[in-house]
């Protein structure tokens, strides 16, 4: 009998630390260097586009359609002025919008210190998953968990 209250006094005690430690409303990636999860509105064209291009850069998608992105960015800490139509997970980083895979991929090598991520802010034509024949040019922003930004790569033109 002490052995089930014990057990019992476990399973109680471990229900109610699950529980109270629910995980974020934005889970991470896979350990895995190559899979993402990608939240997006179920009626953006262009974040198919982007998913195409992670796709066949060799990136396994993980796309969730959600109404309220907004939940999404504020969970996963995408400043404001940095927002765009899409938010990714990978390798323990947040990608906000058509972010080139070029870039994820050296942010998944450098890892530099103090980053949450990298962004493309709003939907600008020429970068990935917005090819439409034009092409401005754009910058990818790091951004880190003290609020600096700073620019990661600029893509003037082709």
């Amino acid at each position: 009998m002490k052995k089930y209250v014990i057990g019992l006094i476990a399973v109680l005690v471990i229900g109610a630390g699950a529980w109270m430690f629910k995980p974020s409303l934005v889970p991470t990636a896979s350990a895995s260097p190559k899979a993402m999860v990608v939240y997006k509105s179920p009626t953006c064209g262009c974040c198919g586009g982007w998913i195409t291009h992670a796709d066949n850069a060799g990136y396994q998608v993980t796309a969730h359609d959600v109404e309220d992105m907004d939940k999404y960015k504020t969970a996963a800490k995408v400043p404001g002025q940095l927002e765009s139509c899409h938010t990714t997970l990978i390798g323990g980083y947040v990608i906000e919008g058509h972010v080139p895979m070029r870039e994820i991929e050296r942010l998944l090598k450098e890892k530099p210190a103090g980053a949450l991520g990298l962004a493309v802010p709003g939907m600008v034509s020429g970068s990935p998953g917005m090819e439409n024949g034009r092409f401005d040019p754009y910058d990818v922003i790091i951004f880190f968990k003290d609020g600096k930004t700073e620019i990661y790569a600029s893509y003037l033109g082709k």
